[in-house]
This record gives structure tokens, sequence and C-alpha cells, in this order.
């Protein structure tokens, strides 16, 4: 990011190396550390649904000013958003997964620390693979040989959408309450009356339990008996299974159905182990009527038909506690050795994209275990014209680039007014995250627009960033004090004219930076791992490198209202409390910060006081002191030899409104 913004990346580039520089064409491996922008973010015990629908937000909110994530259970109350647009960009995004270990980024220094960590590195990862192949193989190996369990606890929670609650850690031998859902999403897809293979199977199902026995000869006979009318296109070796007569139950149902798709599957192990050197994919040795049920089992969209994704979601399909810890236990070995160990190289937070792309589905009032609806992947129906298509591969590169193109009315106009925020307190537009129709319309309709034409005019210096900086700063507008005018104040107390420059207070992050420049300790360099900033004090490095702990936010930051990290904002929040003054005042860094500046050596070879106060004004305030504040510094320090008073005179100078705000 700071590389980025110093070299003025174009603000198209930049997106689109935010969203999909890893299926950017000839892109460069550095730039993948731009992906952090869709994976810093929460993972909400990786729920996949909720990881997706962060990243919606951030992408939809962050650059483009729509709140598209208030459309995922509903239409969108107040905008032209309907449910299946945040389903549209759900598959694009669900058709990406994190990896295990994120990928390096530029070739490793060949030292000897590296290749100690590289060998460690091999053999966890080595341990780590073969442990998830094997529970992969398992995992498949049981949702095809035990169809009749699944299948009759797909049926138990029919009237029972999925909750959170049902999945819960199980015992190994327990049946998979991730694949008892997959089988439910997937028999809910297949309902059509004239379903080759499970026409028949719900049919049954619909029959409540209390009345089976009483009504299935009906059914059957409707189907099966004499001038009765079998699903068009019935599978016919399911007709075999399930013709001879009406079933007692459902359990017999599932057996019936079990029974034949295990012969099939028998059948084809049989072909594979006796062709040498068969094609597992291929199903041409099999009958039409064999085909279609192996499909039922390895089929992409099948239930057991499990993809196997070496990413933190793979916690997911092994719910049994046993399984769990001791997945947790490797994954954590990885990544710890690939963070913590001498010799780890730098990795990009990044994103791969699956092999098959993700199928989206309408979630019925955002239960992803009630489906409605296939959405092909699209971009938002808002803007005019018609959806532009999102299919295949690299979709979220065409993503990308149909919000980072010119033609796209709010991506630039949303960049220039976040722009125009932090330089005024308030943007033209006064929610930078909603340009929705409940946000108030820009102050200045025609400044904004004319900020976001510059943005994108065709020239060399097209998609820069630093141009809009130097246009705003080099206007009259910025130029202006921040003095109080009568007349002005009147008409316009909010200031939303801008009469005058609005008088802005450092956030904690410039302040504390300004704190160390003043005793000279800044430290300037940029990139480097995070650092704790609130034990290791005295690091020197800008608070942009300062750890934050998601979970535990220190109370210091909430006091200076450093925003919540768990959530993206649009703005912070200014409060004005008692406690921000009581540290300036008396925490024993800003103490440490005074006793350093007037350590600092020009205040060291100072000659008298005059020359001292002079320094420490030009120092602290950026600027000489006027006759009265020079003689009235005088007047409090004497010829104090001691340090105590310049210390308190220090920390004044530090707590002033002068040092704190912009004005």
């Amino acid at each position: 990011m700071v590389e980025a913004l110093n070299h003025d990346l174009p603000y198209d580039q930049f997106i689109l190396q935010q969203l999909a520089a890893d299926q950017l064409p000839n892109g460069d491996d550095r730039d993948l550390r731009a992906m952090g922008f869709l994976t810093v973010g929460p993972h909400f015990m990786n729920n996949a649904h909720d990881i997706v629908d962060d990243q919606i937000d951030v992408i939809t909110r962050g650059l483009m000013g729509v709140t598209v994530s208030c459309a995922r259970c509903h239409d969108h109350k107040y905008d032209p958003i309907p449910t299946a647009d945040y389903y549209a960009l759900y598959g694009v995004l669900r058709s990406s997964h994190e990896p295990l270990l994120p990928p390096l980024y530029e070739p490793p220094d060949d030292t000897e620390e590296y290749r100690a960590f590289a060998t460690g590195m091999a053999e966890r990862e080595k341990q780590l693979g073969d442990y998830i192949r094997e529970k992969h193989a398992a995992l498949v190996e049981d949702a095809r040989s035990r169809i009749a369990d699944y299948l009759m606890a797909a049926y138990g929670r029919r009237n029972q959408p999925p909750t959170d609650d049902f999945m819960l850690l199980t015992d190994t031998d327990d049946i998979n309450p991730t694949m008892v859902l997959r089988y439910q999403v997937y028999l809910e897809e297949h309902q059509q009356q004239d379903d080759p293979v499970w026409s028949v199977w719900h049919r049954y199902a619909a029959i409540p339990d209390q009345q089976f026995e009483q009504r299935t000869p009906a059914v059957w006979q409707s189907m099966f008996g004499p001038g009765g009318t079998p699903p068009a296109q019935l599978n016919r070796l399911i007709h075999a299974s399930l013709s001879s007569g009406p079933p007692d139950s459902m359990q017999q149902v599932a057996e019936a159905y079990a029974g034949v798709l295990k012969q099939v599957e028998s059948r084809w192990q049989e072909i594979v182990a006796g062709q040498q050197g068969a094609d597992p994919a291929s199903t041409d040795l099999l009958d039409e009527d064999q085909r279609e049920l192996h499909f039922e089992l390895h089929g992409p969209r099948a239930a057991a038909s499990v993809p196997l994704v070496f990413g933190w979601g793979l916690l997911a399909l092994f719910p049994d506690r046993g399984t769990q810890e001791e997945l947790k236990k490797r994954m954590k070995e990885v990544e710890t050795w690939s963070v913590k160990t001498a010799g780890a190289p730098p990795r990009a937070m990044t994103l791969e994209e699956n092999e098959v792309p993700f199928q989206a589905r309408v979630f019925l009032r955002g239960n992803p275990h009630r489906l409605g609806e296939d959405v092909p992947p699209r971009f938002l129906h808002l803007l005019p014209g018609e959806p532009i298509e999102l299919a295949g591969k690299g979709s979220r590169l065409q993503l990308a680039r149909a919000i980072a193109t010119a033609k796209n009315p709010l991506t630039a106009r949303v960049i220039v007014n976040r722009i125009w925020t932090q330089y005024f307190g308030k943007g033209l537009v006064t929610t930078p995250s909603d340009f929705g129709l409940r946000s108030d319309p820009p102050s200045h309709p025609d400044l904004l627009d004319f900020l976001a034409d510059r943005l994108f005019a065709e020239g060399p210096r097209r998609g820069s960033l630093k141009s809009i900086h130097r246009i705003i700063l080099t206007s009259a507008t910025y130029q202006q004090a921040s003095l109080d005018r009568l007349k002005c104040e009147q008409r316009d107390p909010e200031n939303r004219l801008l009469w005058k420059m609005n008088r802005l207070r450092l956030e904690y992050e410039p302040l504390r930076d300004s704190l160390l420049a003043v005793t000279g300790q800044l430290d300037l360099s940029i990139g480097g791992p995070p650092v704790n900033q609130l034990t290791d004090t005295w690091n020197g490095r800008r608070s942009l490198y300062g750890f934050i702990d998601r979970m535990d936010p220190a109370p210091l930051l909430t006091t200076f209202d450093v925003p919540n990290p768990v959530a993206s904002s649009a703005q912070r929040s200014e409060t004005t409390v008692t406690p921000q003054a009581l540290y300036l005042m008396n925490h024993p860094f800003t103490r440490e910060v005074a006793v350093r500046t007037l350590a600092r050596p020009e205040l060291q070879a100072a000659e008298g006081s005059a020359d001292r106060i002079a320094l420490l004004f030009q120092l602290i305030l950026g600027r000489l002191p006027a006759a009265g504040e020079r003689q009235m510094a005088l007047d409090y320090l004497g010829d104090a030899t001691t340090d105590s008073r310049w210390l308190h005179y220090v920390q004044m100078l530090l707590m002033t409104n002068e040092f704190a705000f912009r004005d």
C-alpha cells in the first residue's frame, strides 16, 4: 500500500491489484501483497458465508460507495440492488480461496538460516498434506459408502433449515454434519418432478411420517402399478430397485437408493481395477443408466464430491473433535514456522482461484440452506446498461475491471471524496461509504464531478491520486484560515459551503508520530514486520506499523477513537473525553518525550534560554515564538538550572491546541 501510493500507481491499476493481482496477465509476484485488501479481514470462525459477505461489503462500500451487503437477505430497501446482485458477486468471490500457506512474493535469500527454515517447512507441509489427503479420502469414502445413513439424516432435517447449532463437534464414528448438509442441499437442488434419479425419493419424502404406511401404496400405484405413470425419463436402475412393491418406510427407500448406487460404484471400481491404465474420470465403459448414477456420486456438484482445497475452510469438513484438534495443531505448526522462524521469507496474503467456479444460488432470507434460483456471476444492475457478465475463469479480475473502469460513475467519485474528507474533515458527500439514495446529496456536485473527471482524464497522469492531492492542496479553499466570521457563521453554521477551513484534531497515529518526531527518534523506514508499540514504546517505527490485536484492542487506541479493527470504518468518530488530556498530561510516554526532546544536541548546544525557547517552538509548533510568548516563557523559566521547569514547559507546548490541531 505505502509503496503503491508513494510511486503514484494509477488508481485503476491499484484496484486491479487489490482485487485480482493473482489473475493479472504478466503480473509481478510483488503485486500479490496488494490482496491483503481482501484477506486481512475477520475469518468469522471460518464461516465462508460471513467471510465473503465481509469481502463484498469492503469492495462495494469501499470502492463504489454502495451498500450491497444490505441485499444479503432481501432486496435492498432503498437502493436498486436486488438480492440476486449480491449472490452474483458472492459466486465470484466464492470461486477463490485463501491458501493455507501464503505464497512467497520474491525469491528468498539463499542463506544458511533460510535453508534450515526451508527444510523444516517442507517436512511440516508434507506431514500436514498427507494428513489432510488421508482424512479427505476417508470423508469421501464415507459419503459414498454410507449413502442410506446420509439420505435418512438429510430426510430427518427436511423441514428444519440447517443452523449453526447443527454443526456441533461430533465423535469420529458419527455421520459427518457437513456431509448431511451437503446431501440435504443436493436433494433440494433435485426436487423437479421429472428428475431421472430423485423424483421418486421426493414423492415418498413428501408424505407426512404419521401417514406413511397409509398413503404409500397409492403413491407407489401411481408410479409403478397397473396404469401408473412413472416419472418421465426415470433411470431404469432406480425403476427396477423401487418398482417391486410399496416401501414400508423411508428407511427402505433410502436403502434401495443406496443399494443401486453402491452397485454402480462397485462396478466402476472393478472396471478401473481391471482396465490397466484406464482413466478414472472416463465412464465410457458404463451403460447410460450406470453413467447417470455414477454422476450422482462423482459429479462436480454431487454431495460426495467434496473439493480438496488446502485452506482454513478445511476445518468445517472434519467436525469430530480428534480431527479438529489435530488439524488445528498441524496448521498452527506450519503457520508459526512460516512466520516466526529465523530465515522465514515474507509472504503475500493472497487468494487462489478454485479449479471449478462456484455456482451461486440465492439464499432465501439469507439462509444458506434454503436455496433459490441460480445466479450467474455478473456485475451490479444499478449502473447504466446491461450488467457485465463475470463468467468463467478470472471472474475476480473481470469484477475488478468493471469497478476500475472510467465508465463506472461511482469509483472515481468515491475516492476523490475520501481524499477530500481527509483534508477537510467532512466530504463533499458526508457519507464516504454510502452514495445511495439515503445519503445526503453532495454539497458541491460540480466540484465532485470535476475532481472525478480529472482523476481518469487521458494523459500522462491518468489515474494519479497525487494529482488530486495537488489540486486540493493548491486551491484557495484549502489554504483558508480557520477563523470564524459572524456573517458566514449565521448563514452556514456547519460550514458546508467551505467559507473557512475546518479545525481538525490530529488522529492518534499522526499525534504519536508527531511526538516521536519532536524527539528526533521517529523511524521513517518503509516496510517490515509489525511492532507492538504499546509494549515497545520507543522502537520509533511510525504508527502505521503498529501491531493491533483486533480481538482485544488496547484501551489507549479506543480512548483516541481508533476504529474497531474487526470491521471497516467509513470515518472515525471524534470524541473529546478527559482521558485524552490526562494521557498528554500524565502518561510516562509523554513525559519521556519531553525528556528526550530536551536531550536533543541542538537544544543542549543552545546559548541561553531565548535561543532554546526559539528552537522548541520550531521543533514543536513549526514557527518562532511571538514576542509576548517569548517573554512569558522567559518569565516562567527565569534562570532555571534544573530541567524540571523546562520539562513542564515542553509538556505545556505539547498540550497546546496548535500542536494537536490542523488549522
